[in-house]
């Protein structure tokens, strides 16, 4: 996003609708101005419409920069995946993809959130850290396709500096390898500059167990209670082996 200095009249009103405060007056006061680096292209300054004088507007973004609007700006569409906001269905319908089996569970790290984002970097971090214990990575996930390197959680180097909103990490492992992977993220957590959350699926056991709770609690996780069951009323698209 820009601001038109000829069309500024510096009267703040947009500074709260910056989701990362990258919007400030200038020195002089007599404008306001978006710092380039910080601004993660979400759009809504834009799309509010609050400036009196449209002052704001959007420019065409190039590589590496257009991975801004696409991990920040909920209306744009992912070209890897074909769907909008952060460009993934996620783990919520695997009623219906059915990506994680029996005796596997599914991790989702949620980097960066309105108000701290986050850059490649930190992700790359993180990307590279649960690589080491065996997790795999989402295919249909747009963050797996700016990886050079799968097995080892490489993120490509001329998109680490760009800052979005945020980026999911989606991998797997199987249950055997869940406490080294939440060990790994919990080592990790200090050397990124960042929030992320967990997301955390498995199947329910045969007798309507949750076989991830017993992992979670060894390692210290509190597990929240704002889950969501998927019955199985969806047509799968994957079959059990």
């Amino acid at each position: 996003m820009q601001i038109d200095r000829e069309k500024c009249t510096g009267c703040e009103a947009c500074h709260m609708y910056c989701t990362v405060e990258a919007i400030h007056s200038s020195e002089d006061g007599f404008i306001s101005i978006i710092d380039q680096d910080e601004c993660v292209e979400c759009g809504v300054c834009y799309r509010a419409k609050i400036c009196p004088t449209d002052a704001i507007y959007p420019e065409e973004l190039k590589w590496p920069r257009s991975l801004r609007g696409f991990f920040s700006d909920p209306t744009t569409v992912h070209k890897d995946t074909g769907l909008p906001g952060r460009g993934t269905e996620e783990m919520k319908t695997n009623d219906v993809t059915g990506r994680f089996r029996r005796g596997h569970a599914g991790v989702a790290i949620e980097m960066g959130r309105p108000g701290a984002a986050t850059r490649f970097r930190d992700v790359d971090v993180m990307t590279r850290a649960v690589a080491k214990v065996g997790a795999t990575f989402e295919p249909n996930n747009p963050l797996t396709h700016l990886m050079v390197d799968k097995s080892a959680g490489k993120i490509r180097e001329d998109i680490l500096q760009e800052r979005v909103m945020s980026a999911i990490i989606e991998c797997g492992v199987e249950l055997a390898g869940l406490e080294s992977l939440f060990k790994v993220i919990q080592e990790t957590a200090p050397k990124i500059n960042t929030v992320f959350s967990l997301d955390l699926i498995c199947r329910v056991g045969e007798k309507g167990e949750i076989e991830t709770l017993p992992i979670v609690r060894k390692v210290g996780l509190a597990a929240r209670r704002n889950t969501k069951n998927n019955i199985g009323y969806g047509r799968p698209l994957a079959k059990e082996d």
